[in-house]
């Protein structure tokens, strides 16, 4: 009965192999806390934070309750600084994926670079169009000792002397990608919390080859992103900040959206506070209820979210999803031309 429960999950895990990398090339990595990697969403929202340097780190556990735990890590970093004499500015950065599937450990690593530049479109308010590029290295591989499927099965058990009978040729993969954006991002009102920002991006557009198989034709289909968000005051120190991200991959769609209520705790303006606490709840539209609790000990961040599972899977999962923590830093630094002393800068 081992031998048997064994080789009906290597027979999954094949076949989610096959599916990933024929069928569905349309399904990305996702994360519930999106708006903890901004460039993953967009790269042109790469730079829309009070500070010049930022630092974000997060970390996903999912299906734990279903199959081998799928895990994922994001991690970007970024800096800003003026360009010219005007109000322009430039931001430099990069994000680094990985990410752990099944139980043929399919493993997936991206590592891009990105640039995305700042225009300032008043003389008067914080209001910028930036236009943004990411582009880079994807390695794909699969563990051939963990792959089992029903060509091994011979009659009383799993027999691995057997041969999968798949037109595997090889077990790692490695493609070129890139990804373009735009946003625009304004001041809502005097307070220099209150921003909103409006932009899409569109990833894979070079279409690489993403397969395992023989068929050089199949391609990673491009993404459509569309996303919004709106951060306004409520009182001098309590704040809503909404978000969304609407994604598009061939016939894939996702929407996530929610917000966070945001609170001072030291008294200040939310601009100025250095103690914060956030608590709100996302959705990812017929997926998940997604609560999120975060708290700023400023320079640093931590948020931690789970999914509650309201899928079809629900029955199987018992409505458990995925857990997620991220950490964030943000800095000034102590220089002439730092954005802490810029009147205009691109902000969120």
């Amino acid at each position: 009965m081992r031998q048997f429960r064994a080789a009906i999950r290597g027979i999954f895990a094949i076949a989610l192999v096959g599916f990933f990398a024929q069928k569905l090339q349309a399904q990305d990595i996702h994360l519930s806390q999106f708006f903890e990697a901004p460039l993953w969403r967009n790269p042109s929202l790469a730079g829309l934070f009070q500070g010049d340097l930022r630092f974000q780190g997060v970390y996903r556990t999912q299906w734990g309750s279903v199959t081998v735990p799928y895990q994922t890590g994001s991690f970007n970093g970024e800096y800003k600084m003026p360009l010219g004499t005007g109000n322009d500015f430039l931001t430099l950065g990069g994000q680094l994926m990985f990410d752990r599937a099944g139980s043929t450990n399919f493993t997936t690593t991206h590592l891009l670079p990105a640039i995305n530049l700042h225009k300032s479109l008043s003389e008067n308010r914080n209001t910028y169009l930036s236009v943004g590029f990411m582009g880079g290295y994807v390695q794909r591989s699969i563990d051939r000792s963990k792959i089992t499927t029903n060509s091994q099965w011979d009659g009383s058990g799993y027999n691995p002397s057997l041969a999968i009978n798949e037109n595997l040729t090889n077990y790692n993969l490695g493609y070129g990608d890139i990804s373009v954006g735009t946003t625009f991002n304004s001041a809502i009102g005097e307070s220099p919390s209150d921003n909103f920002f409006v932009g899409v991006a569109y990833h894979h557009f070079n279409r690489p080859k993403n397969t395992f198989y023989r068929n050089p034709d199949i391609e990673l289909n491009p993404k459509w992103v569309y996303s919004l968000g709106v951060r306004t005051s409520i009182t001098p120190n309590i704040y809503l900040n909404v978000e969304a991200d609407h994604s598009v991959q061939g016939s894939y769609r996702e929407t996530l959206a929610g917000a966070m209520v945001g609170v001072a705790l030291d008294g200040y303006d939310f601009s100025e506070s250095r103690y914060n606490f956030h608590l709100g709840a996302f959705t990812r539209w017929k997926d998940a209820i997604i609560p999120v609790l975060k708290i700023d000990y400023r320079p640093f961040s931590v948020a931690f979210s789970y999914d509650v599972n309201i899928s079809t899977l629900r029955n199987a999962s018992r409505g458990r999803g995925g857990f997620e923590i991220s950490v964030t830093y943000l800095a000034f630094f102590d220089r002439n031309n730092s954005t802490k002393n810029a009147v205009l800068c691109p902000r969120y």
